[in-house]
């Protein structure tokens, strides 16, 4: 990908400023006879991938996206929510290039690694570095991991507040990682549930775009079920704000104090203590 910066250090043998000199012209000619090349061929690798063909030749980048896939999917597991049953996903891979402008000293072994901390999500990075040659460096090489699985994509557009129902989606193959708040795989999470906002026909529904029906308007009188280590007591309250099942709202006692539960049904709201 043209524009990448990419980050590169050198790290110089010391040697008669003779050897220095045919080093470096060494290296000027090595570059004139191999534009564009990142670096030479690789020697052994995670899985093989240092091995062989032309760093960023299509079979290398091949190699590399084959590495990429199967660390991806050990990651894959950290991508469904605890409650989803397991689904099957399907990583892809697009392996970038690095910036045309780089000219890179020759190199007898190019290892590819994972930065620390990098997640195979979207759109990262994945570091290359010579290990063998006479100048050491490392640079960044771009990547995009795409994660396809099921989701639910609306047939038609739907309104804010509309409920939905099993005829407004179908399920479909789509890009997980194109949604940041996850994507919702049960038909349960959200049939009877209610449009935050309205939607457009092919939207992937997520958890942000739905909510639970309101069942109780602000003002309304409602029953706290008050819970503790060992205990359960109830009270009466007046909801200060409207209820959705599931959500928190605020609730009045009598006797003016104001306390947070969630709501259970039309006339029950739970406090924990």
């Amino acid at each position: 990908m043209g524009g990448l910066r990419a980050t590169v250090t050198g790290v110089k043998r010391t040697a008669p400023a003779p050897d220095r000199l045919r080093a470096l012209r060494a290296w000027v000619l090595a570059c004139a006879l191999l534009p564009g090349m990142a670096a030479g061929h690789s020697g052994g690798g995670p899985d093989g991938v240092a091995d062989g063909p032309l760093v960023g030749s299509p079979d290398w980048q091949a190699r590399i996206a084959a590495w990429l896939a199967g660390l991806a999917s050990g990651q894959l597991g950290d991508a469904l929510p605890a409650a989803a049953p397991a689904v099957p996903l399907r990583p892809q891979i697009t392996v970038g290039r690095l910036d045309s402008r780089l000219h890179l000293a020759p190199c007898a072994r190019v290892e590819p690694y994972l930065p620390s901390g990098t997640r195979l999500w979207g759109q990262t990075r994945i570091g290359l570095r010579c290990t063998q040659g006479p100048v050491a460096w490392n640079v960044f090489l771009p990547v995009h991991i795409q994660v396809w699985g099921p989701g639910w994509v609306l047939r038609r557009p739907v309104v804010a507040g509309q409920t939905l129902e099993a005829t407004h989606a179908e399920l479909a193959e789509v890009d997980w990682t194109a949604h940041r708040d996850g994507v919702l795989v049960r038909p349960q999470d959200w049939r009877g549930l209610q449009a935050a906002r309205s939607l457009a026909a092919g939207q992937v529904l997520r958890p942000s775009l739905v909510r639970p029906p309101q069942v109780f308007d602000a003002g309304q009188t409602v029953r706290l079920r008050l819970s503790g280590p060992g205990f359960e007591v109830t009270a009466t309250g007046e909801a200060l704000g409207a209820g959705r099942v599931g959500e928190t709202v605020r609730v009045r006692l009598p006797n003016r104090r104001v306390l947070l539960g969630t709501v259970v049904d039309a006339q029950t709201v739970a406090v924990a203590l």
